[in-house]
């Protein structure tokens, strides 16, 4: 294992979930090995062209990071597929969209988009890419969804909510981190992409809960 692969791994927490392996990785990804999957929710590329265009100070470079990290996790991990669990994109067409092209083009995986209440590109448009468009997958008894489901027989992996809790220090120190939230039937995955925002929910005494702390995942 060389030095940046060492990295990369060290910044991931293995999970077992239904007889099956995954990896909670810092970036907000999940890698699913018995699949060679990489699932990842809430990107929102384009989300920082939008805003700068109307005036907002996020800093250029954030465009690009997704991408890089990307880049980083597919050449790690090799995944057969990628799987995205919605709100791929923030909005409309903008010229991040050009930017997403040319990954497609270097990237060899295969790629699914569970529509999110974001996506609202035309389908066309990933179809010409070769990505692969549902509402929902099922495999394994586990149901992909964008939203949050509860059903009967299958464990919900998904996105949307941004999760987020809040960690008590010494003294009133408090401690806002975004996490993987994890129920009986159910993970909610982080938001992957930059300047998304994040929801913070409270876990009951039976919910699993692993905050991204730097370059870490930990369990709390």
């Amino acid at each position: 294992m060389n030095g940046f692969s060492g990295v990369l791994f060290r910044m991931s927490y293995p999970l077992k979930l239904k007889g099956q392996n995954f990896q909670l990785h810092a970036s907000g990804a999940v890698f699913w090995k018995e699949k060679s999957c990489l699932l990842i929710s809430d990107v929102h590329l384009g989300k920082v062209t939008h805003f700068r265009k109307f005036g907002a100070a996020l800093p250029r470079h954030a465009v690009h990071k997704n991408y890089l990290l990307l880049d980083r996790l597919v050449s790690y991990y090799q995944p057969f597929e990628i799987c995205f669990l919605g709100d791929l994109f923030h909005s409309s067409l903008n010229k991040e969209w050009v930017l997403f092209e040319n990954w497609m083009a270097r990237t060899p995986s295969k790629i699914t988009l569970i529509t999110g209440n974001h996506d609202i590109i035309a389908p066309e448009k990933f179809e010409s890419l070769g990505v692969e468009q549902f509402e929902e997958l099922t495999t394994e008894n586990f149901l992909l969804t964008h939203h949050p489901e509860t059903r009967n027989g299958y464990y919900n992996l998904c996105g949307h909510i941004h999760p987020a809790v809040r960690l008590q220090g010494a003294g009133r120190q408090r401690l806002k981190l975004p996490c993987f939230f994890k129920t009986e039937d159910q993970m909610i995955l982080p938001a992957f992409g930059e300047f998304t925002g994040s929801y913070t929910l409270k876990p009951s005494d039976k919910d699993e809960v692993y905050v991204i702390a730097g370059e870490e995942v930990i369990k709390v």
